[in-house]
């Protein structure tokens, strides 16, 4: 049986029979049976036009989610690249402080060495020096060991009357002569 239209009630037509039905309640029957199924088609019209909004409505709110889902998967690999090149850039850096930290570790390595070097040579200059000052006293103890003494004072004689011979004219000590006759050292009181 095929869905009856509102043009299919409002032009049927019944039979005349003798014993039938009020003609007048059948129409005014008819009649509210269109109204109602004029009002049934207008809500389900409407009914039709919010689905069709609502289905609009869904695909967009779909495209959006779409358009979300890829954004969202861009700025995950987005950070994922800038995570691994913050990683490598971090590893990078380490690395270039860690051969700079060898570098300065083996240029200070190099000035150690030069200090302890410079610090030997300093060191064999002065036992060459202490060295060569002990030949020289020795050389010079040798010599006044093997020189006589010629000049003997007293025993009662004192500096300054020793002095006084030698320089009469000022009472301040100046050079006393050596036993060999050399110029003196000075005497200090």
């Amino acid at each position: 049986m095929a869905k009856l239209t509102i043009v299919d009630i409002q032009h049927k037509t019944f039979k005349k029979a003798l014993q039938g039905y009020d003609r007048g309640d059948v129409d005014q029957y008819l009649e509210e049976i269109m109204e109602t199924l004029e009002d049934e088609a207008h809500a389900c019209a409407a009914l039709e036009a919010e689905v069709a909004d609502l289905k609009e409505r869904i695909s967009h709110f779909k495209s959006m989610e779409d358009s979300l889902n890829q954004t969202l998967l861009l700025a995950q690999r987005t950070a994922d690249e800038v995570k691994a090149n913050a990683h490598k850039e971090a590893d990078l850096i380490k690395q270039q402080a860690r051969i700079a930290g060898e570098r300065e570790i083996a240029e200070l390595g190099d000035r150690i060495d030069d200090a302890r070097r410079e610090a030997q040579r300093h060191q064999n200059t002065a036992e060459k020096a202490k060295s060569e000052l002990r030949s020289l006293l020795m050389s010079h103890l040798a010599i006044l060991e093997r020189t006589p003494l010629t000049y003997a004072p007293e025993p009662s004689t004192t500096v300054a009357t020793v002095a006084a011979e030698i320089n009469p004219d000022t009472d301040s000590l100046e050079q006393l002569p050596l036993a060999n006759g050399a110029p003196a050292h000075l005497i200090v009181e």
